[in-house]
């Protein structure tokens, strides 16, 4: 039977995006990230993070750099009762990569290749999933993947709707609502 997932872009989302953030003295959460991540577990959501990584493509941090980070914030995610399934990352970015990470990559959003494998990996089913971002190129992953509720935190007027499977959300304690 396949399962719900909650797929959240970090940087933005899970914290506050201060630019290529890669260091836990600059990782600072956002406002009602836990709760949501608990109540969506307590729902039967799998939590998955999907985000874009360019800062290692151009050289400013390591994959070494990211997979600390990310594995002192899964802690912090599971001492809240809220375990993260797995995080799916794309280090590249086509222009401005160096060496092996200037490529355009199928998993890179706005593509969906990192919201079809978690599919693939653990049997989601993307229809009765939900996933939250705040650009528009997550929201363009979600939509090309066939997510069935695609949430865009935006604090900005100028956000228009995308289609019906998109909601405009100011704040996570909103997003709590689509669960």
């Amino acid at each position: 039977m396949a399962s719900k997932g909650l797929f959240l872009d970090r940087d933005g989302v899970i914290n506050i995006d201060y630019g290529y953030v890669h260091q836990i003295s600059d990782f600072k959460f956002k406002e009602g990230i836990f709760s949501l991540a608990r109540k969506a577990v307590l729902k039967g959501y799998s939590l998955f993070v999907v985000t874009n990584q360019a800062g290692i493509g151009r050289g400013y941090y390591t994959e070494n750099d990211f997979f600390k980070l990310s594995d002192w914030m899964c802690e912090k995610f599971l001492e809240h009762d809220a375990p993260i399934a797995k995080i799916y990352f794309s280090p590249t970015h086509p222009e401005k990569g160096i060496g092996e990470y200037k490529i355009l990559d199928y998993r890179r959003k706005p593509f969906p290749g990192m919201i079809l494998e978690a599919e693939r990996d653990f049997d989601v089913d993307l229809r009765h999933s939900i996933l939250i971002g705040d650009k528009d190129t997550d929201i363009l992953a979600g939509i090309t993947a066939g997510v069935g509720c695609n949430l865009l935190l935006s604090n900005s007027g100028k956000v228009r709707k995308k289609n019906d499977t998109v909601k405009i959300i100011s704040s996570l304690h909103q997003a709590e609502q689509y669960l």
